[in-house]
């Protein structure tokens, strides 16, 4: 089958990894606008459930992405405002990897397969694009390939909130969320590690808060420069970076993109092109690749494109559903911040934590119990056993039937429609 894919994304170069590893005979080519290791952004985070995905479909990319990751434990909610400092505490841990480093690995794995990659090829108008048997259109929230059909039903509503997306030399070992309070109103940012001695920070705020701060009117440096002095005490006194190995940040608003299907004919959705979710969940990296994966098994399970492309729409599109409402309600939460910020530290975490999805009865005990440091240590204990068990888990690398049978295990959800991965 002769594949295009537009996007150089984790959905589109993971996709046609997947692909090839299910027919080497596939010839699949994957343009991307922007030249090679330019990327946006600076960390994305995931947990095991991604990495069990990863093992699964292709251990030795899986184990060059284990490698270059870094793990955070724990995370803490940083308030400060007239009252003085206040902090809680979560616990659980997570892994983050930057992302020109998952691209990297990711791209050299697809040329590794035969994958044909080509940078700095700006597509648009897919009439363009050589003929093919299969379209993916892996090119993001604002994909131009879906934006040249009505079809897909696209339906994207903006966020009101401002953030931008900088880097930090503070390296962070936790996940924090730290609150400013301002005399424009609250400012806050999401940081985790991304490489050593490097950090994600992901600071938003109200439009009210932006425009009074005149962050709406400041030059790139300038803002930034600003933002380092507000979060003066969080960073300790370290920088705020602006540019990765793309462009410099910009301030923008949460595009939600949903799509009433994400196929038409022979081109097909994948990763923010079909779907996306706000980031304060951290999923979208792990919803694209696990539709990368979806993607490629249709494709292997059905010899008919537009049967493979209908399968794999009704699967990924209800698995999505509630983990974009959940999306959406954590995005409106943080809208919303000042009906929940004026209680106490921990109070606020709690609330903070439950902002999605219901918890437990003893959810609460729970979060009142891991404020004691006894407690969080325990925790840690307790999640070095996890963490161990799983990785000794996942160490066989392809199950015995994949080995057997030369078939990849069919991904999670696909032929198990009660299962979901949000």
């Amino acid at each position: 089958m002769r594949i295009v894919c537009v996007g150089a994304g984790p959905a589109g170069l993971y996709f046609a990894i997947s692909a090839k590893l299910r027919d080497a005979g596939h010839e699949i080519t994957v343009y991307d606008r922007d030249p090679p290791a330019a990327t946006y952004g600076w960390g994305v985070v995931y947990w095991d459930d991604l990495l069990d995905v990863l093992y699964r479909n292709d251990p030795e990319s899986a184990r060059e992405v284990t490698a270059r990751s870094v793990l955070w434990q724990d995370q803490e909610v940083r308030v400060h405002g007239s009252g003085g400092e206040q902090t809680a505490h979560f616990g659980g841990y997570g892994y983050s990897i930057s992302r020109s480093a998952l691209l990297d690995v990711l791209t050299r794995r697809a040329s590794q397969l035969g994958v044909d990659v080509q940078y700095g090829h700006r597509v648009a108008d897919h009439s363009t694009l050589p003929e093919a048997d299969l379209l993916v259109a892996a090119d993001g929230a604002n994909s131009g390939i879906r934006g040249q059909s009505a079809a897909f039903g696209t339906r994207i509503d903006v966020g009101l909130n401002p953030y931008i997306w900088l880097g930090t030399d503070q390296a962070f070992r936790s996940f924090v969320f730290s609150f400013e309070q301002t005399s424009a109103g609250w400012i806050w940012f999401h940081a985790y590690p991304s490489i050593a001695g490097i950090s994600t920070c992901i600071v938003e705020c109200s439009p009210q808060t932006w425009h009074s701060l005149g962050l709406d009117v400041l030059g790139r440096d300038q803002g930034v420069r600003l933002l380092e002095d507000t979060f003066k005490r969080a960073l300790d006194g370290h920088r705020l970076i602006s540019r990765s190995r793309g462009a410099p940040a910009h301030w923008q608003r949460f595009a939600h993109v949903t799509n009433e299907t994400w196929y038409h004919g022979t081109t097909v959705l994948v990763g923010d092109a079909a779907h996306t979710t706000h980031f304060t969940l951290g999923s979208g990296t792990r919803l694209a690749i696990i539709d990368a994966v979806v993607l490629a098994h249709s494709l292997q399970k059905y010899l008919a494109v537009e049967d493979a492309l209908r399968e794999y729409d009704r699967h990924r599109r209800v698995e999505l559903h509630p983990v974009q409402a959940a999306s959406r309600t954590s995005m409106a939460w943080f809208e919303h911040l000042d009906q929940y910020i004026d209680r106490d530290a921990v109070a606020f975490a709690h609330a903070m934590s439950v902002r999605h999805r219901s918890q437990s009865p003893w959810h609460h005990q729970l979060h009142i119990a891991t404020q004691i440091a006894a407690v969080r240590t325990a925790r840690r204990a307790f999640a070095t056993g996890r963490r161990w068990y799983l990785a000794r888990r996942r160490g066989d690398g392809e199950d015995a039937q994949s080995r057997r049978t030369g078939r990849l295990p069919c991904p999670p959800g696909l032929d198990q429609p009660g299962n979901r991965d949000g």
